[in-house]
């Protein structure tokens, strides 16, 4: 593996970090975070040091001129881009900030990548752009499948897209990768004395993601949680998704940067291929733990699909992707021993 400059947006935030950490890790590429930690962890920066040095810039993607200076001074061969706004339930009451947040900044970042002549874009989308999936297939939604946003996050990562393909076709020497990810989930696989004892997981305060709220109730930092919406028509009335632990994502970003040396530019889904219920998911929390806690049902919420199931063939039979985490249990240990 070459040594390259990478540039990672968001890399103080939960999935940029897991990346940052397995860079750092495993490779000796030139490493620089890029976050303006409204969401990101300073914290969390200081555990990615213990691994080994990296450059950070505190920024925002909305300072375009100060991203511009960045890239033109960076010598940046491949720019891995997280730094996103991510509640699909304020993209409803809120849109404009993330239109503004996540396609206008977007799109300025990969202007400027051409501009300083980054080969390589990898960019973090997700399974929202597929919208409210109808005859849902049994072997799940592969990259092909229509895509039809029911919000604005899943539009605004469309757009995105749609960004990234124009920009390569124009440019020929700029390539892409772009995950779909499913729900992203867990905390680092890292066992001490035989200990499953996560270094970095899912910080940022007000958390929206299932497994992270249904750890922290486990933990007593929640007294009760909400399930939201019993009346789908699923398996047992509540929304089905897709798990994937967020360390098997990670490794997904640091195998696209090989990819691109040899591949043209495509677009993958990042998901396990099965699903879960809300209620499932719930009860494996409370059973991996030993833990009950109160769990009400409150109204759907604006925005969110029945279900969504990803079809992995693709990433795993072209970028030899195999997942070392798919396992719902591991996936809540992992959430819960962080939040411990």
């Amino acid at each position: 593996m070459d040594k390259r400059n990478i540039l990672i947006t968001g890399g103080a935030g939960y999935i940029g970090s897991h990346v940052a950490k397995q860079l750092l890790q495993a490779t000796s590429h030139n490493i620089t975070i890029l976050d303006n930690l409204s969401t990101g962890s300073a914290k969390t920066l200081d555990t990615l040091r213990s691994i080994r040095e990296f450059a950070f810039v505190e920024l925002d993607l909305k300072e375009f001129a100060q991203v511009a200076s960045l890239l033109n001074a960076g010598n940046f061969d491949t720019i891995i881009h997280f730094a996103a706004s991510i509640v699909v339930p304020e993209s409803v009451t809120n849109p404009i900030k993330y239109y503004m947040n996540n396609t206008v900044n977007t799109t300025n970042l990969i202007s400027c990548a051409v501009e300083s002549d980054v080969k390589r874009f990898i960019f973090s989308s997700t399974a929202a752009v597929y919208g409210e999936p109808t005859n849902l297939p049994e072997t799940g939604i592969d990259e092909n499948y229509l895509t039809n946003p029911i919000n604005p996050y899943g539009m605004s990562k469309l757009m995105s897209e749609r960004v990234l393909q124009d920009t390569a076709n124009a440019n020929k020497e700029f390539k892409f990768v772009i995950f779909r990810y499913f729900n992203v989930a867990g905390a680092d696989i890292n066992y001490t004395d035989d200990k499953l004892t996560p270094r970095i997981g899912q910080s940022f305060p007000n958390a929206t993601h299932l497994i992270k709220i249904a750890s922290e109730c486990a933990t007593a930092k929640r007294a009760k949680m909400a399930i939201f919406g019993d009346d789908f028509n699923t398996v047992d009335g509540t929304g089905v998704r897709d798990y994937i632990h967020v360390d098997d994502l990670a490794d997904a970003h640091i195998k696209a940067i090989d990819y691109l040396q040899e591949n043209a530019s495509d677009i993958f889904n990042a998901g396990y291929g099965k699903g879960y219920s809300v209620k499932e998911v719930i009860e494996t929390m409370k059973k991996v733990t030993n833990a009950d806690f109160t769990v009400d049902i409150a109204p759907r919420r604006a925005g969110d699909p029945a279900a969504l199931i990803s079809n992995n063939t693709k990433i795993k039979s072209k970028m030899n992707w195999s997942p070392k985490y798919n396992d719902l249990a591991l996936i809540c240990q992992s959430a819960f021993e962080w939040e411990k």
